[in-house]
């Protein structure tokens, strides 16, 4: 490979990273346009629609579009990179102006902020942690398998793994849990039986902008509205708790990365 080109395929990962984190459909659009590639951009089978459900294979999918688009023409690497270094710009300026945005699903915040000040909980003063992985399920017994098999792979993965009843900061146990949604980059949910407290807890997490990685041990407890998250799926026994071990990892390595 010439030094020309070991330069121009570093600029391109440079660029597919920023844009698999930050780019939105309207982004794409707009780049379509500026290089003159609105076919390839729209026709493609999975680039817009792994984007829209957050599908594993929009990685490879934004990669392999940004490559056509740059071999087809050493004029749209510095199209994207102007358009790119535009959005950045927008991008810090929003941050600025909104000083504790904290949603780990969006990268900056979005032109129509709204602010909340709930009865039933205090906003913490406290920052979002971007180690910490938190699990809402049942206290009961019978999940112990489960959660210790979440630790395993956490603890494989260099993750902090909390649960509400890991810590006692608060004298009332749905503040320790809104404390511990509000700093976690990602929330784990089992839907398993259709728990009353663990639906209450996804709203609250789907509320602040969390990442949210459902899993069950029946796909029939996921409420309509969220199956198409593509929960994890497990059985409660050695074999299926190794199976959700194995599932969790390939998830979390994206998530955390």
């Amino acid at each position: 490979m010439t030094r020309q080109n070991k330069q121009r395929t570093l600029r391109l990962f440079a660029l597919h990273e920023f844009i698999q984190d930050h780019f939105t459909k309207s982004d794409w659009i707009k780049v379509a346009y500026l290089t003159d590639s609105l076919e390839l951009i729209e026709d493609h089978p999975r680039l817009l629609r792994s984007l829209d459900f957050k599908d594993d294979d929009y990685e490879g999918n934004s990669l392999q579009v940004l490559s056509k688009l740059i071999s087809e023409s050493s004029g749209n690497l510095y199209e994207i990179e102007r358009f790119v270094e535009t959005k950045k710009t927008t991008m810090n300026r929003s941050i600025r102006e909104v000083p504790d945005f904290i949603s780990t699903v969006q990268a900056a915040a979005p032109e129509r902020v709204i602010t909340f000040a709930p009865d039933v909980f205090r906003i913490p003063d406290k920052l979002v942690e971007s180690n910490v992985l938190s699990v809402m399920m049942p206290f009961e017994g019978r999940f112990a398998g489960t959660y210790a098999a979440i630790r395993t792979v956490c603890a494989k993965l260099g993750i902090e793994c909390k649960r509400a009843d890991d810590i006692w900061d608060n004298s009332i146990l749905i503040q320790d849990v809104f404390d511990l949604i509000y700093t976690s980059k990602a929330v784990i949910t089992d839907f398993t039986d259709r728990n009353p407290n663990v639906f209450y807890e996804t709203g609250v997490a789907h509320t602040l902008g969390k990442i949210v990685i459902p899993i069950t041990q029946s796909v029939g407890d996921i409420p309509f509205d969220l199956r198409h998250h593509r929960a994890l799926t497990y059985l409660p026994n050695a074999e299926g708790l190794l199976k959700l071990e194995t599932d969790l990892e390939k998830k979390l390595v994206k998530v955390f990365r």
